[in-house]
């Protein structure tokens, strides 16, 4: 019987209850970036103040989420991996959740018109990331498939460094070809956020490398 056999058998099921908890998270946050992706491909400014709202409901909800992750954590002295790595997750979900909710607010605050291609493709690499974050997340309730997590967690990888050269390449042409300070400003802001979005992805993924590790 392997190390991680024997370590499942010792934890009762009353203590699983962290991975429904992230199952629901990373659902959440997959939900967030499907608003996202339409909304930015939105023509109608009122449909997308609608989603960007839906978006705001959603984040809230992944809070509560967060919120019971903790609150389960502080009652259950049995946990199924290291304390500090369901905190280290939770927070990270929750992260991607709120940079995803950062970047719709700014859109709606800065009275955004036009919805350029870096942000189209920015929010798709967002949703990309998230997918991945959801596969990896459902697989770690027994860590059968490790396989499929480290693939997941690559993935991510890649989205994030994907999500580097399209910011790096739109903040440039923002310096090159604006001329409107304001709207200079406005932009860059808006795709740092996105872009954070996916660095928030791959923490969570850096954090489920290191579970797999720690019970291979």
């Amino acid at each position: 019987m392997s190390l991680n056999s024997i370590f499942q058998y010792f934890v009762p099921k009353d203590k699983k209850v962290f991975f429904p908890l992230f199952e629901q998270a990373a659902s959440n946050v997959v939900a967030m970036a499907t608003v996202l992706v339409e909304a930015v491909n939105s023509k109608d400014a009122t449909a997308r103040q609608e989603l960007f709202k839906q978006i705001d409901k959603l984040e809230n909800k992944g809070d509560e989420v967060t919120h019971q992750i903790y609150l389960e954590l502080g009652k259950n002295f049995i946990t199924p991996f290291d304390r500090e790595d369901i905190h280290a997750l939770a927070t990270a979900i929750d992260d991607v959740a709120d940079y995803i909710q950062g970047s719709a607010n700014r859109m709606l605050l800065y009275n955004i018109e036009e919805y350029t291609e870096p942000i189209c493709k920015l929010s798709d690499l967002i949703l990309q990331g998230s997918n991945d974050l959801e596969k990896a997340v459902r697989e770690l309730k027994d860590l059968k498939n490790i396989r499929a997590i480290a693939d997941s967690c690559i993935r991510i990888n890649s989205v994030e460094n994907q999500a580097d050269y399209v910011f790096d390449r739109a903040v440039a042409d923002l310096f090159l070809y604006e001329k409107d300070a304001l709207k200079l400003i406005k932009y860059k802001e808006i795709l740092a956020a996105l872009e954070t979005a996916t660095d928030m992805c791959e923490d969570a993924a850096n954090v489920m490398e290191s579970i797999l590790v720690k019970n291979a």
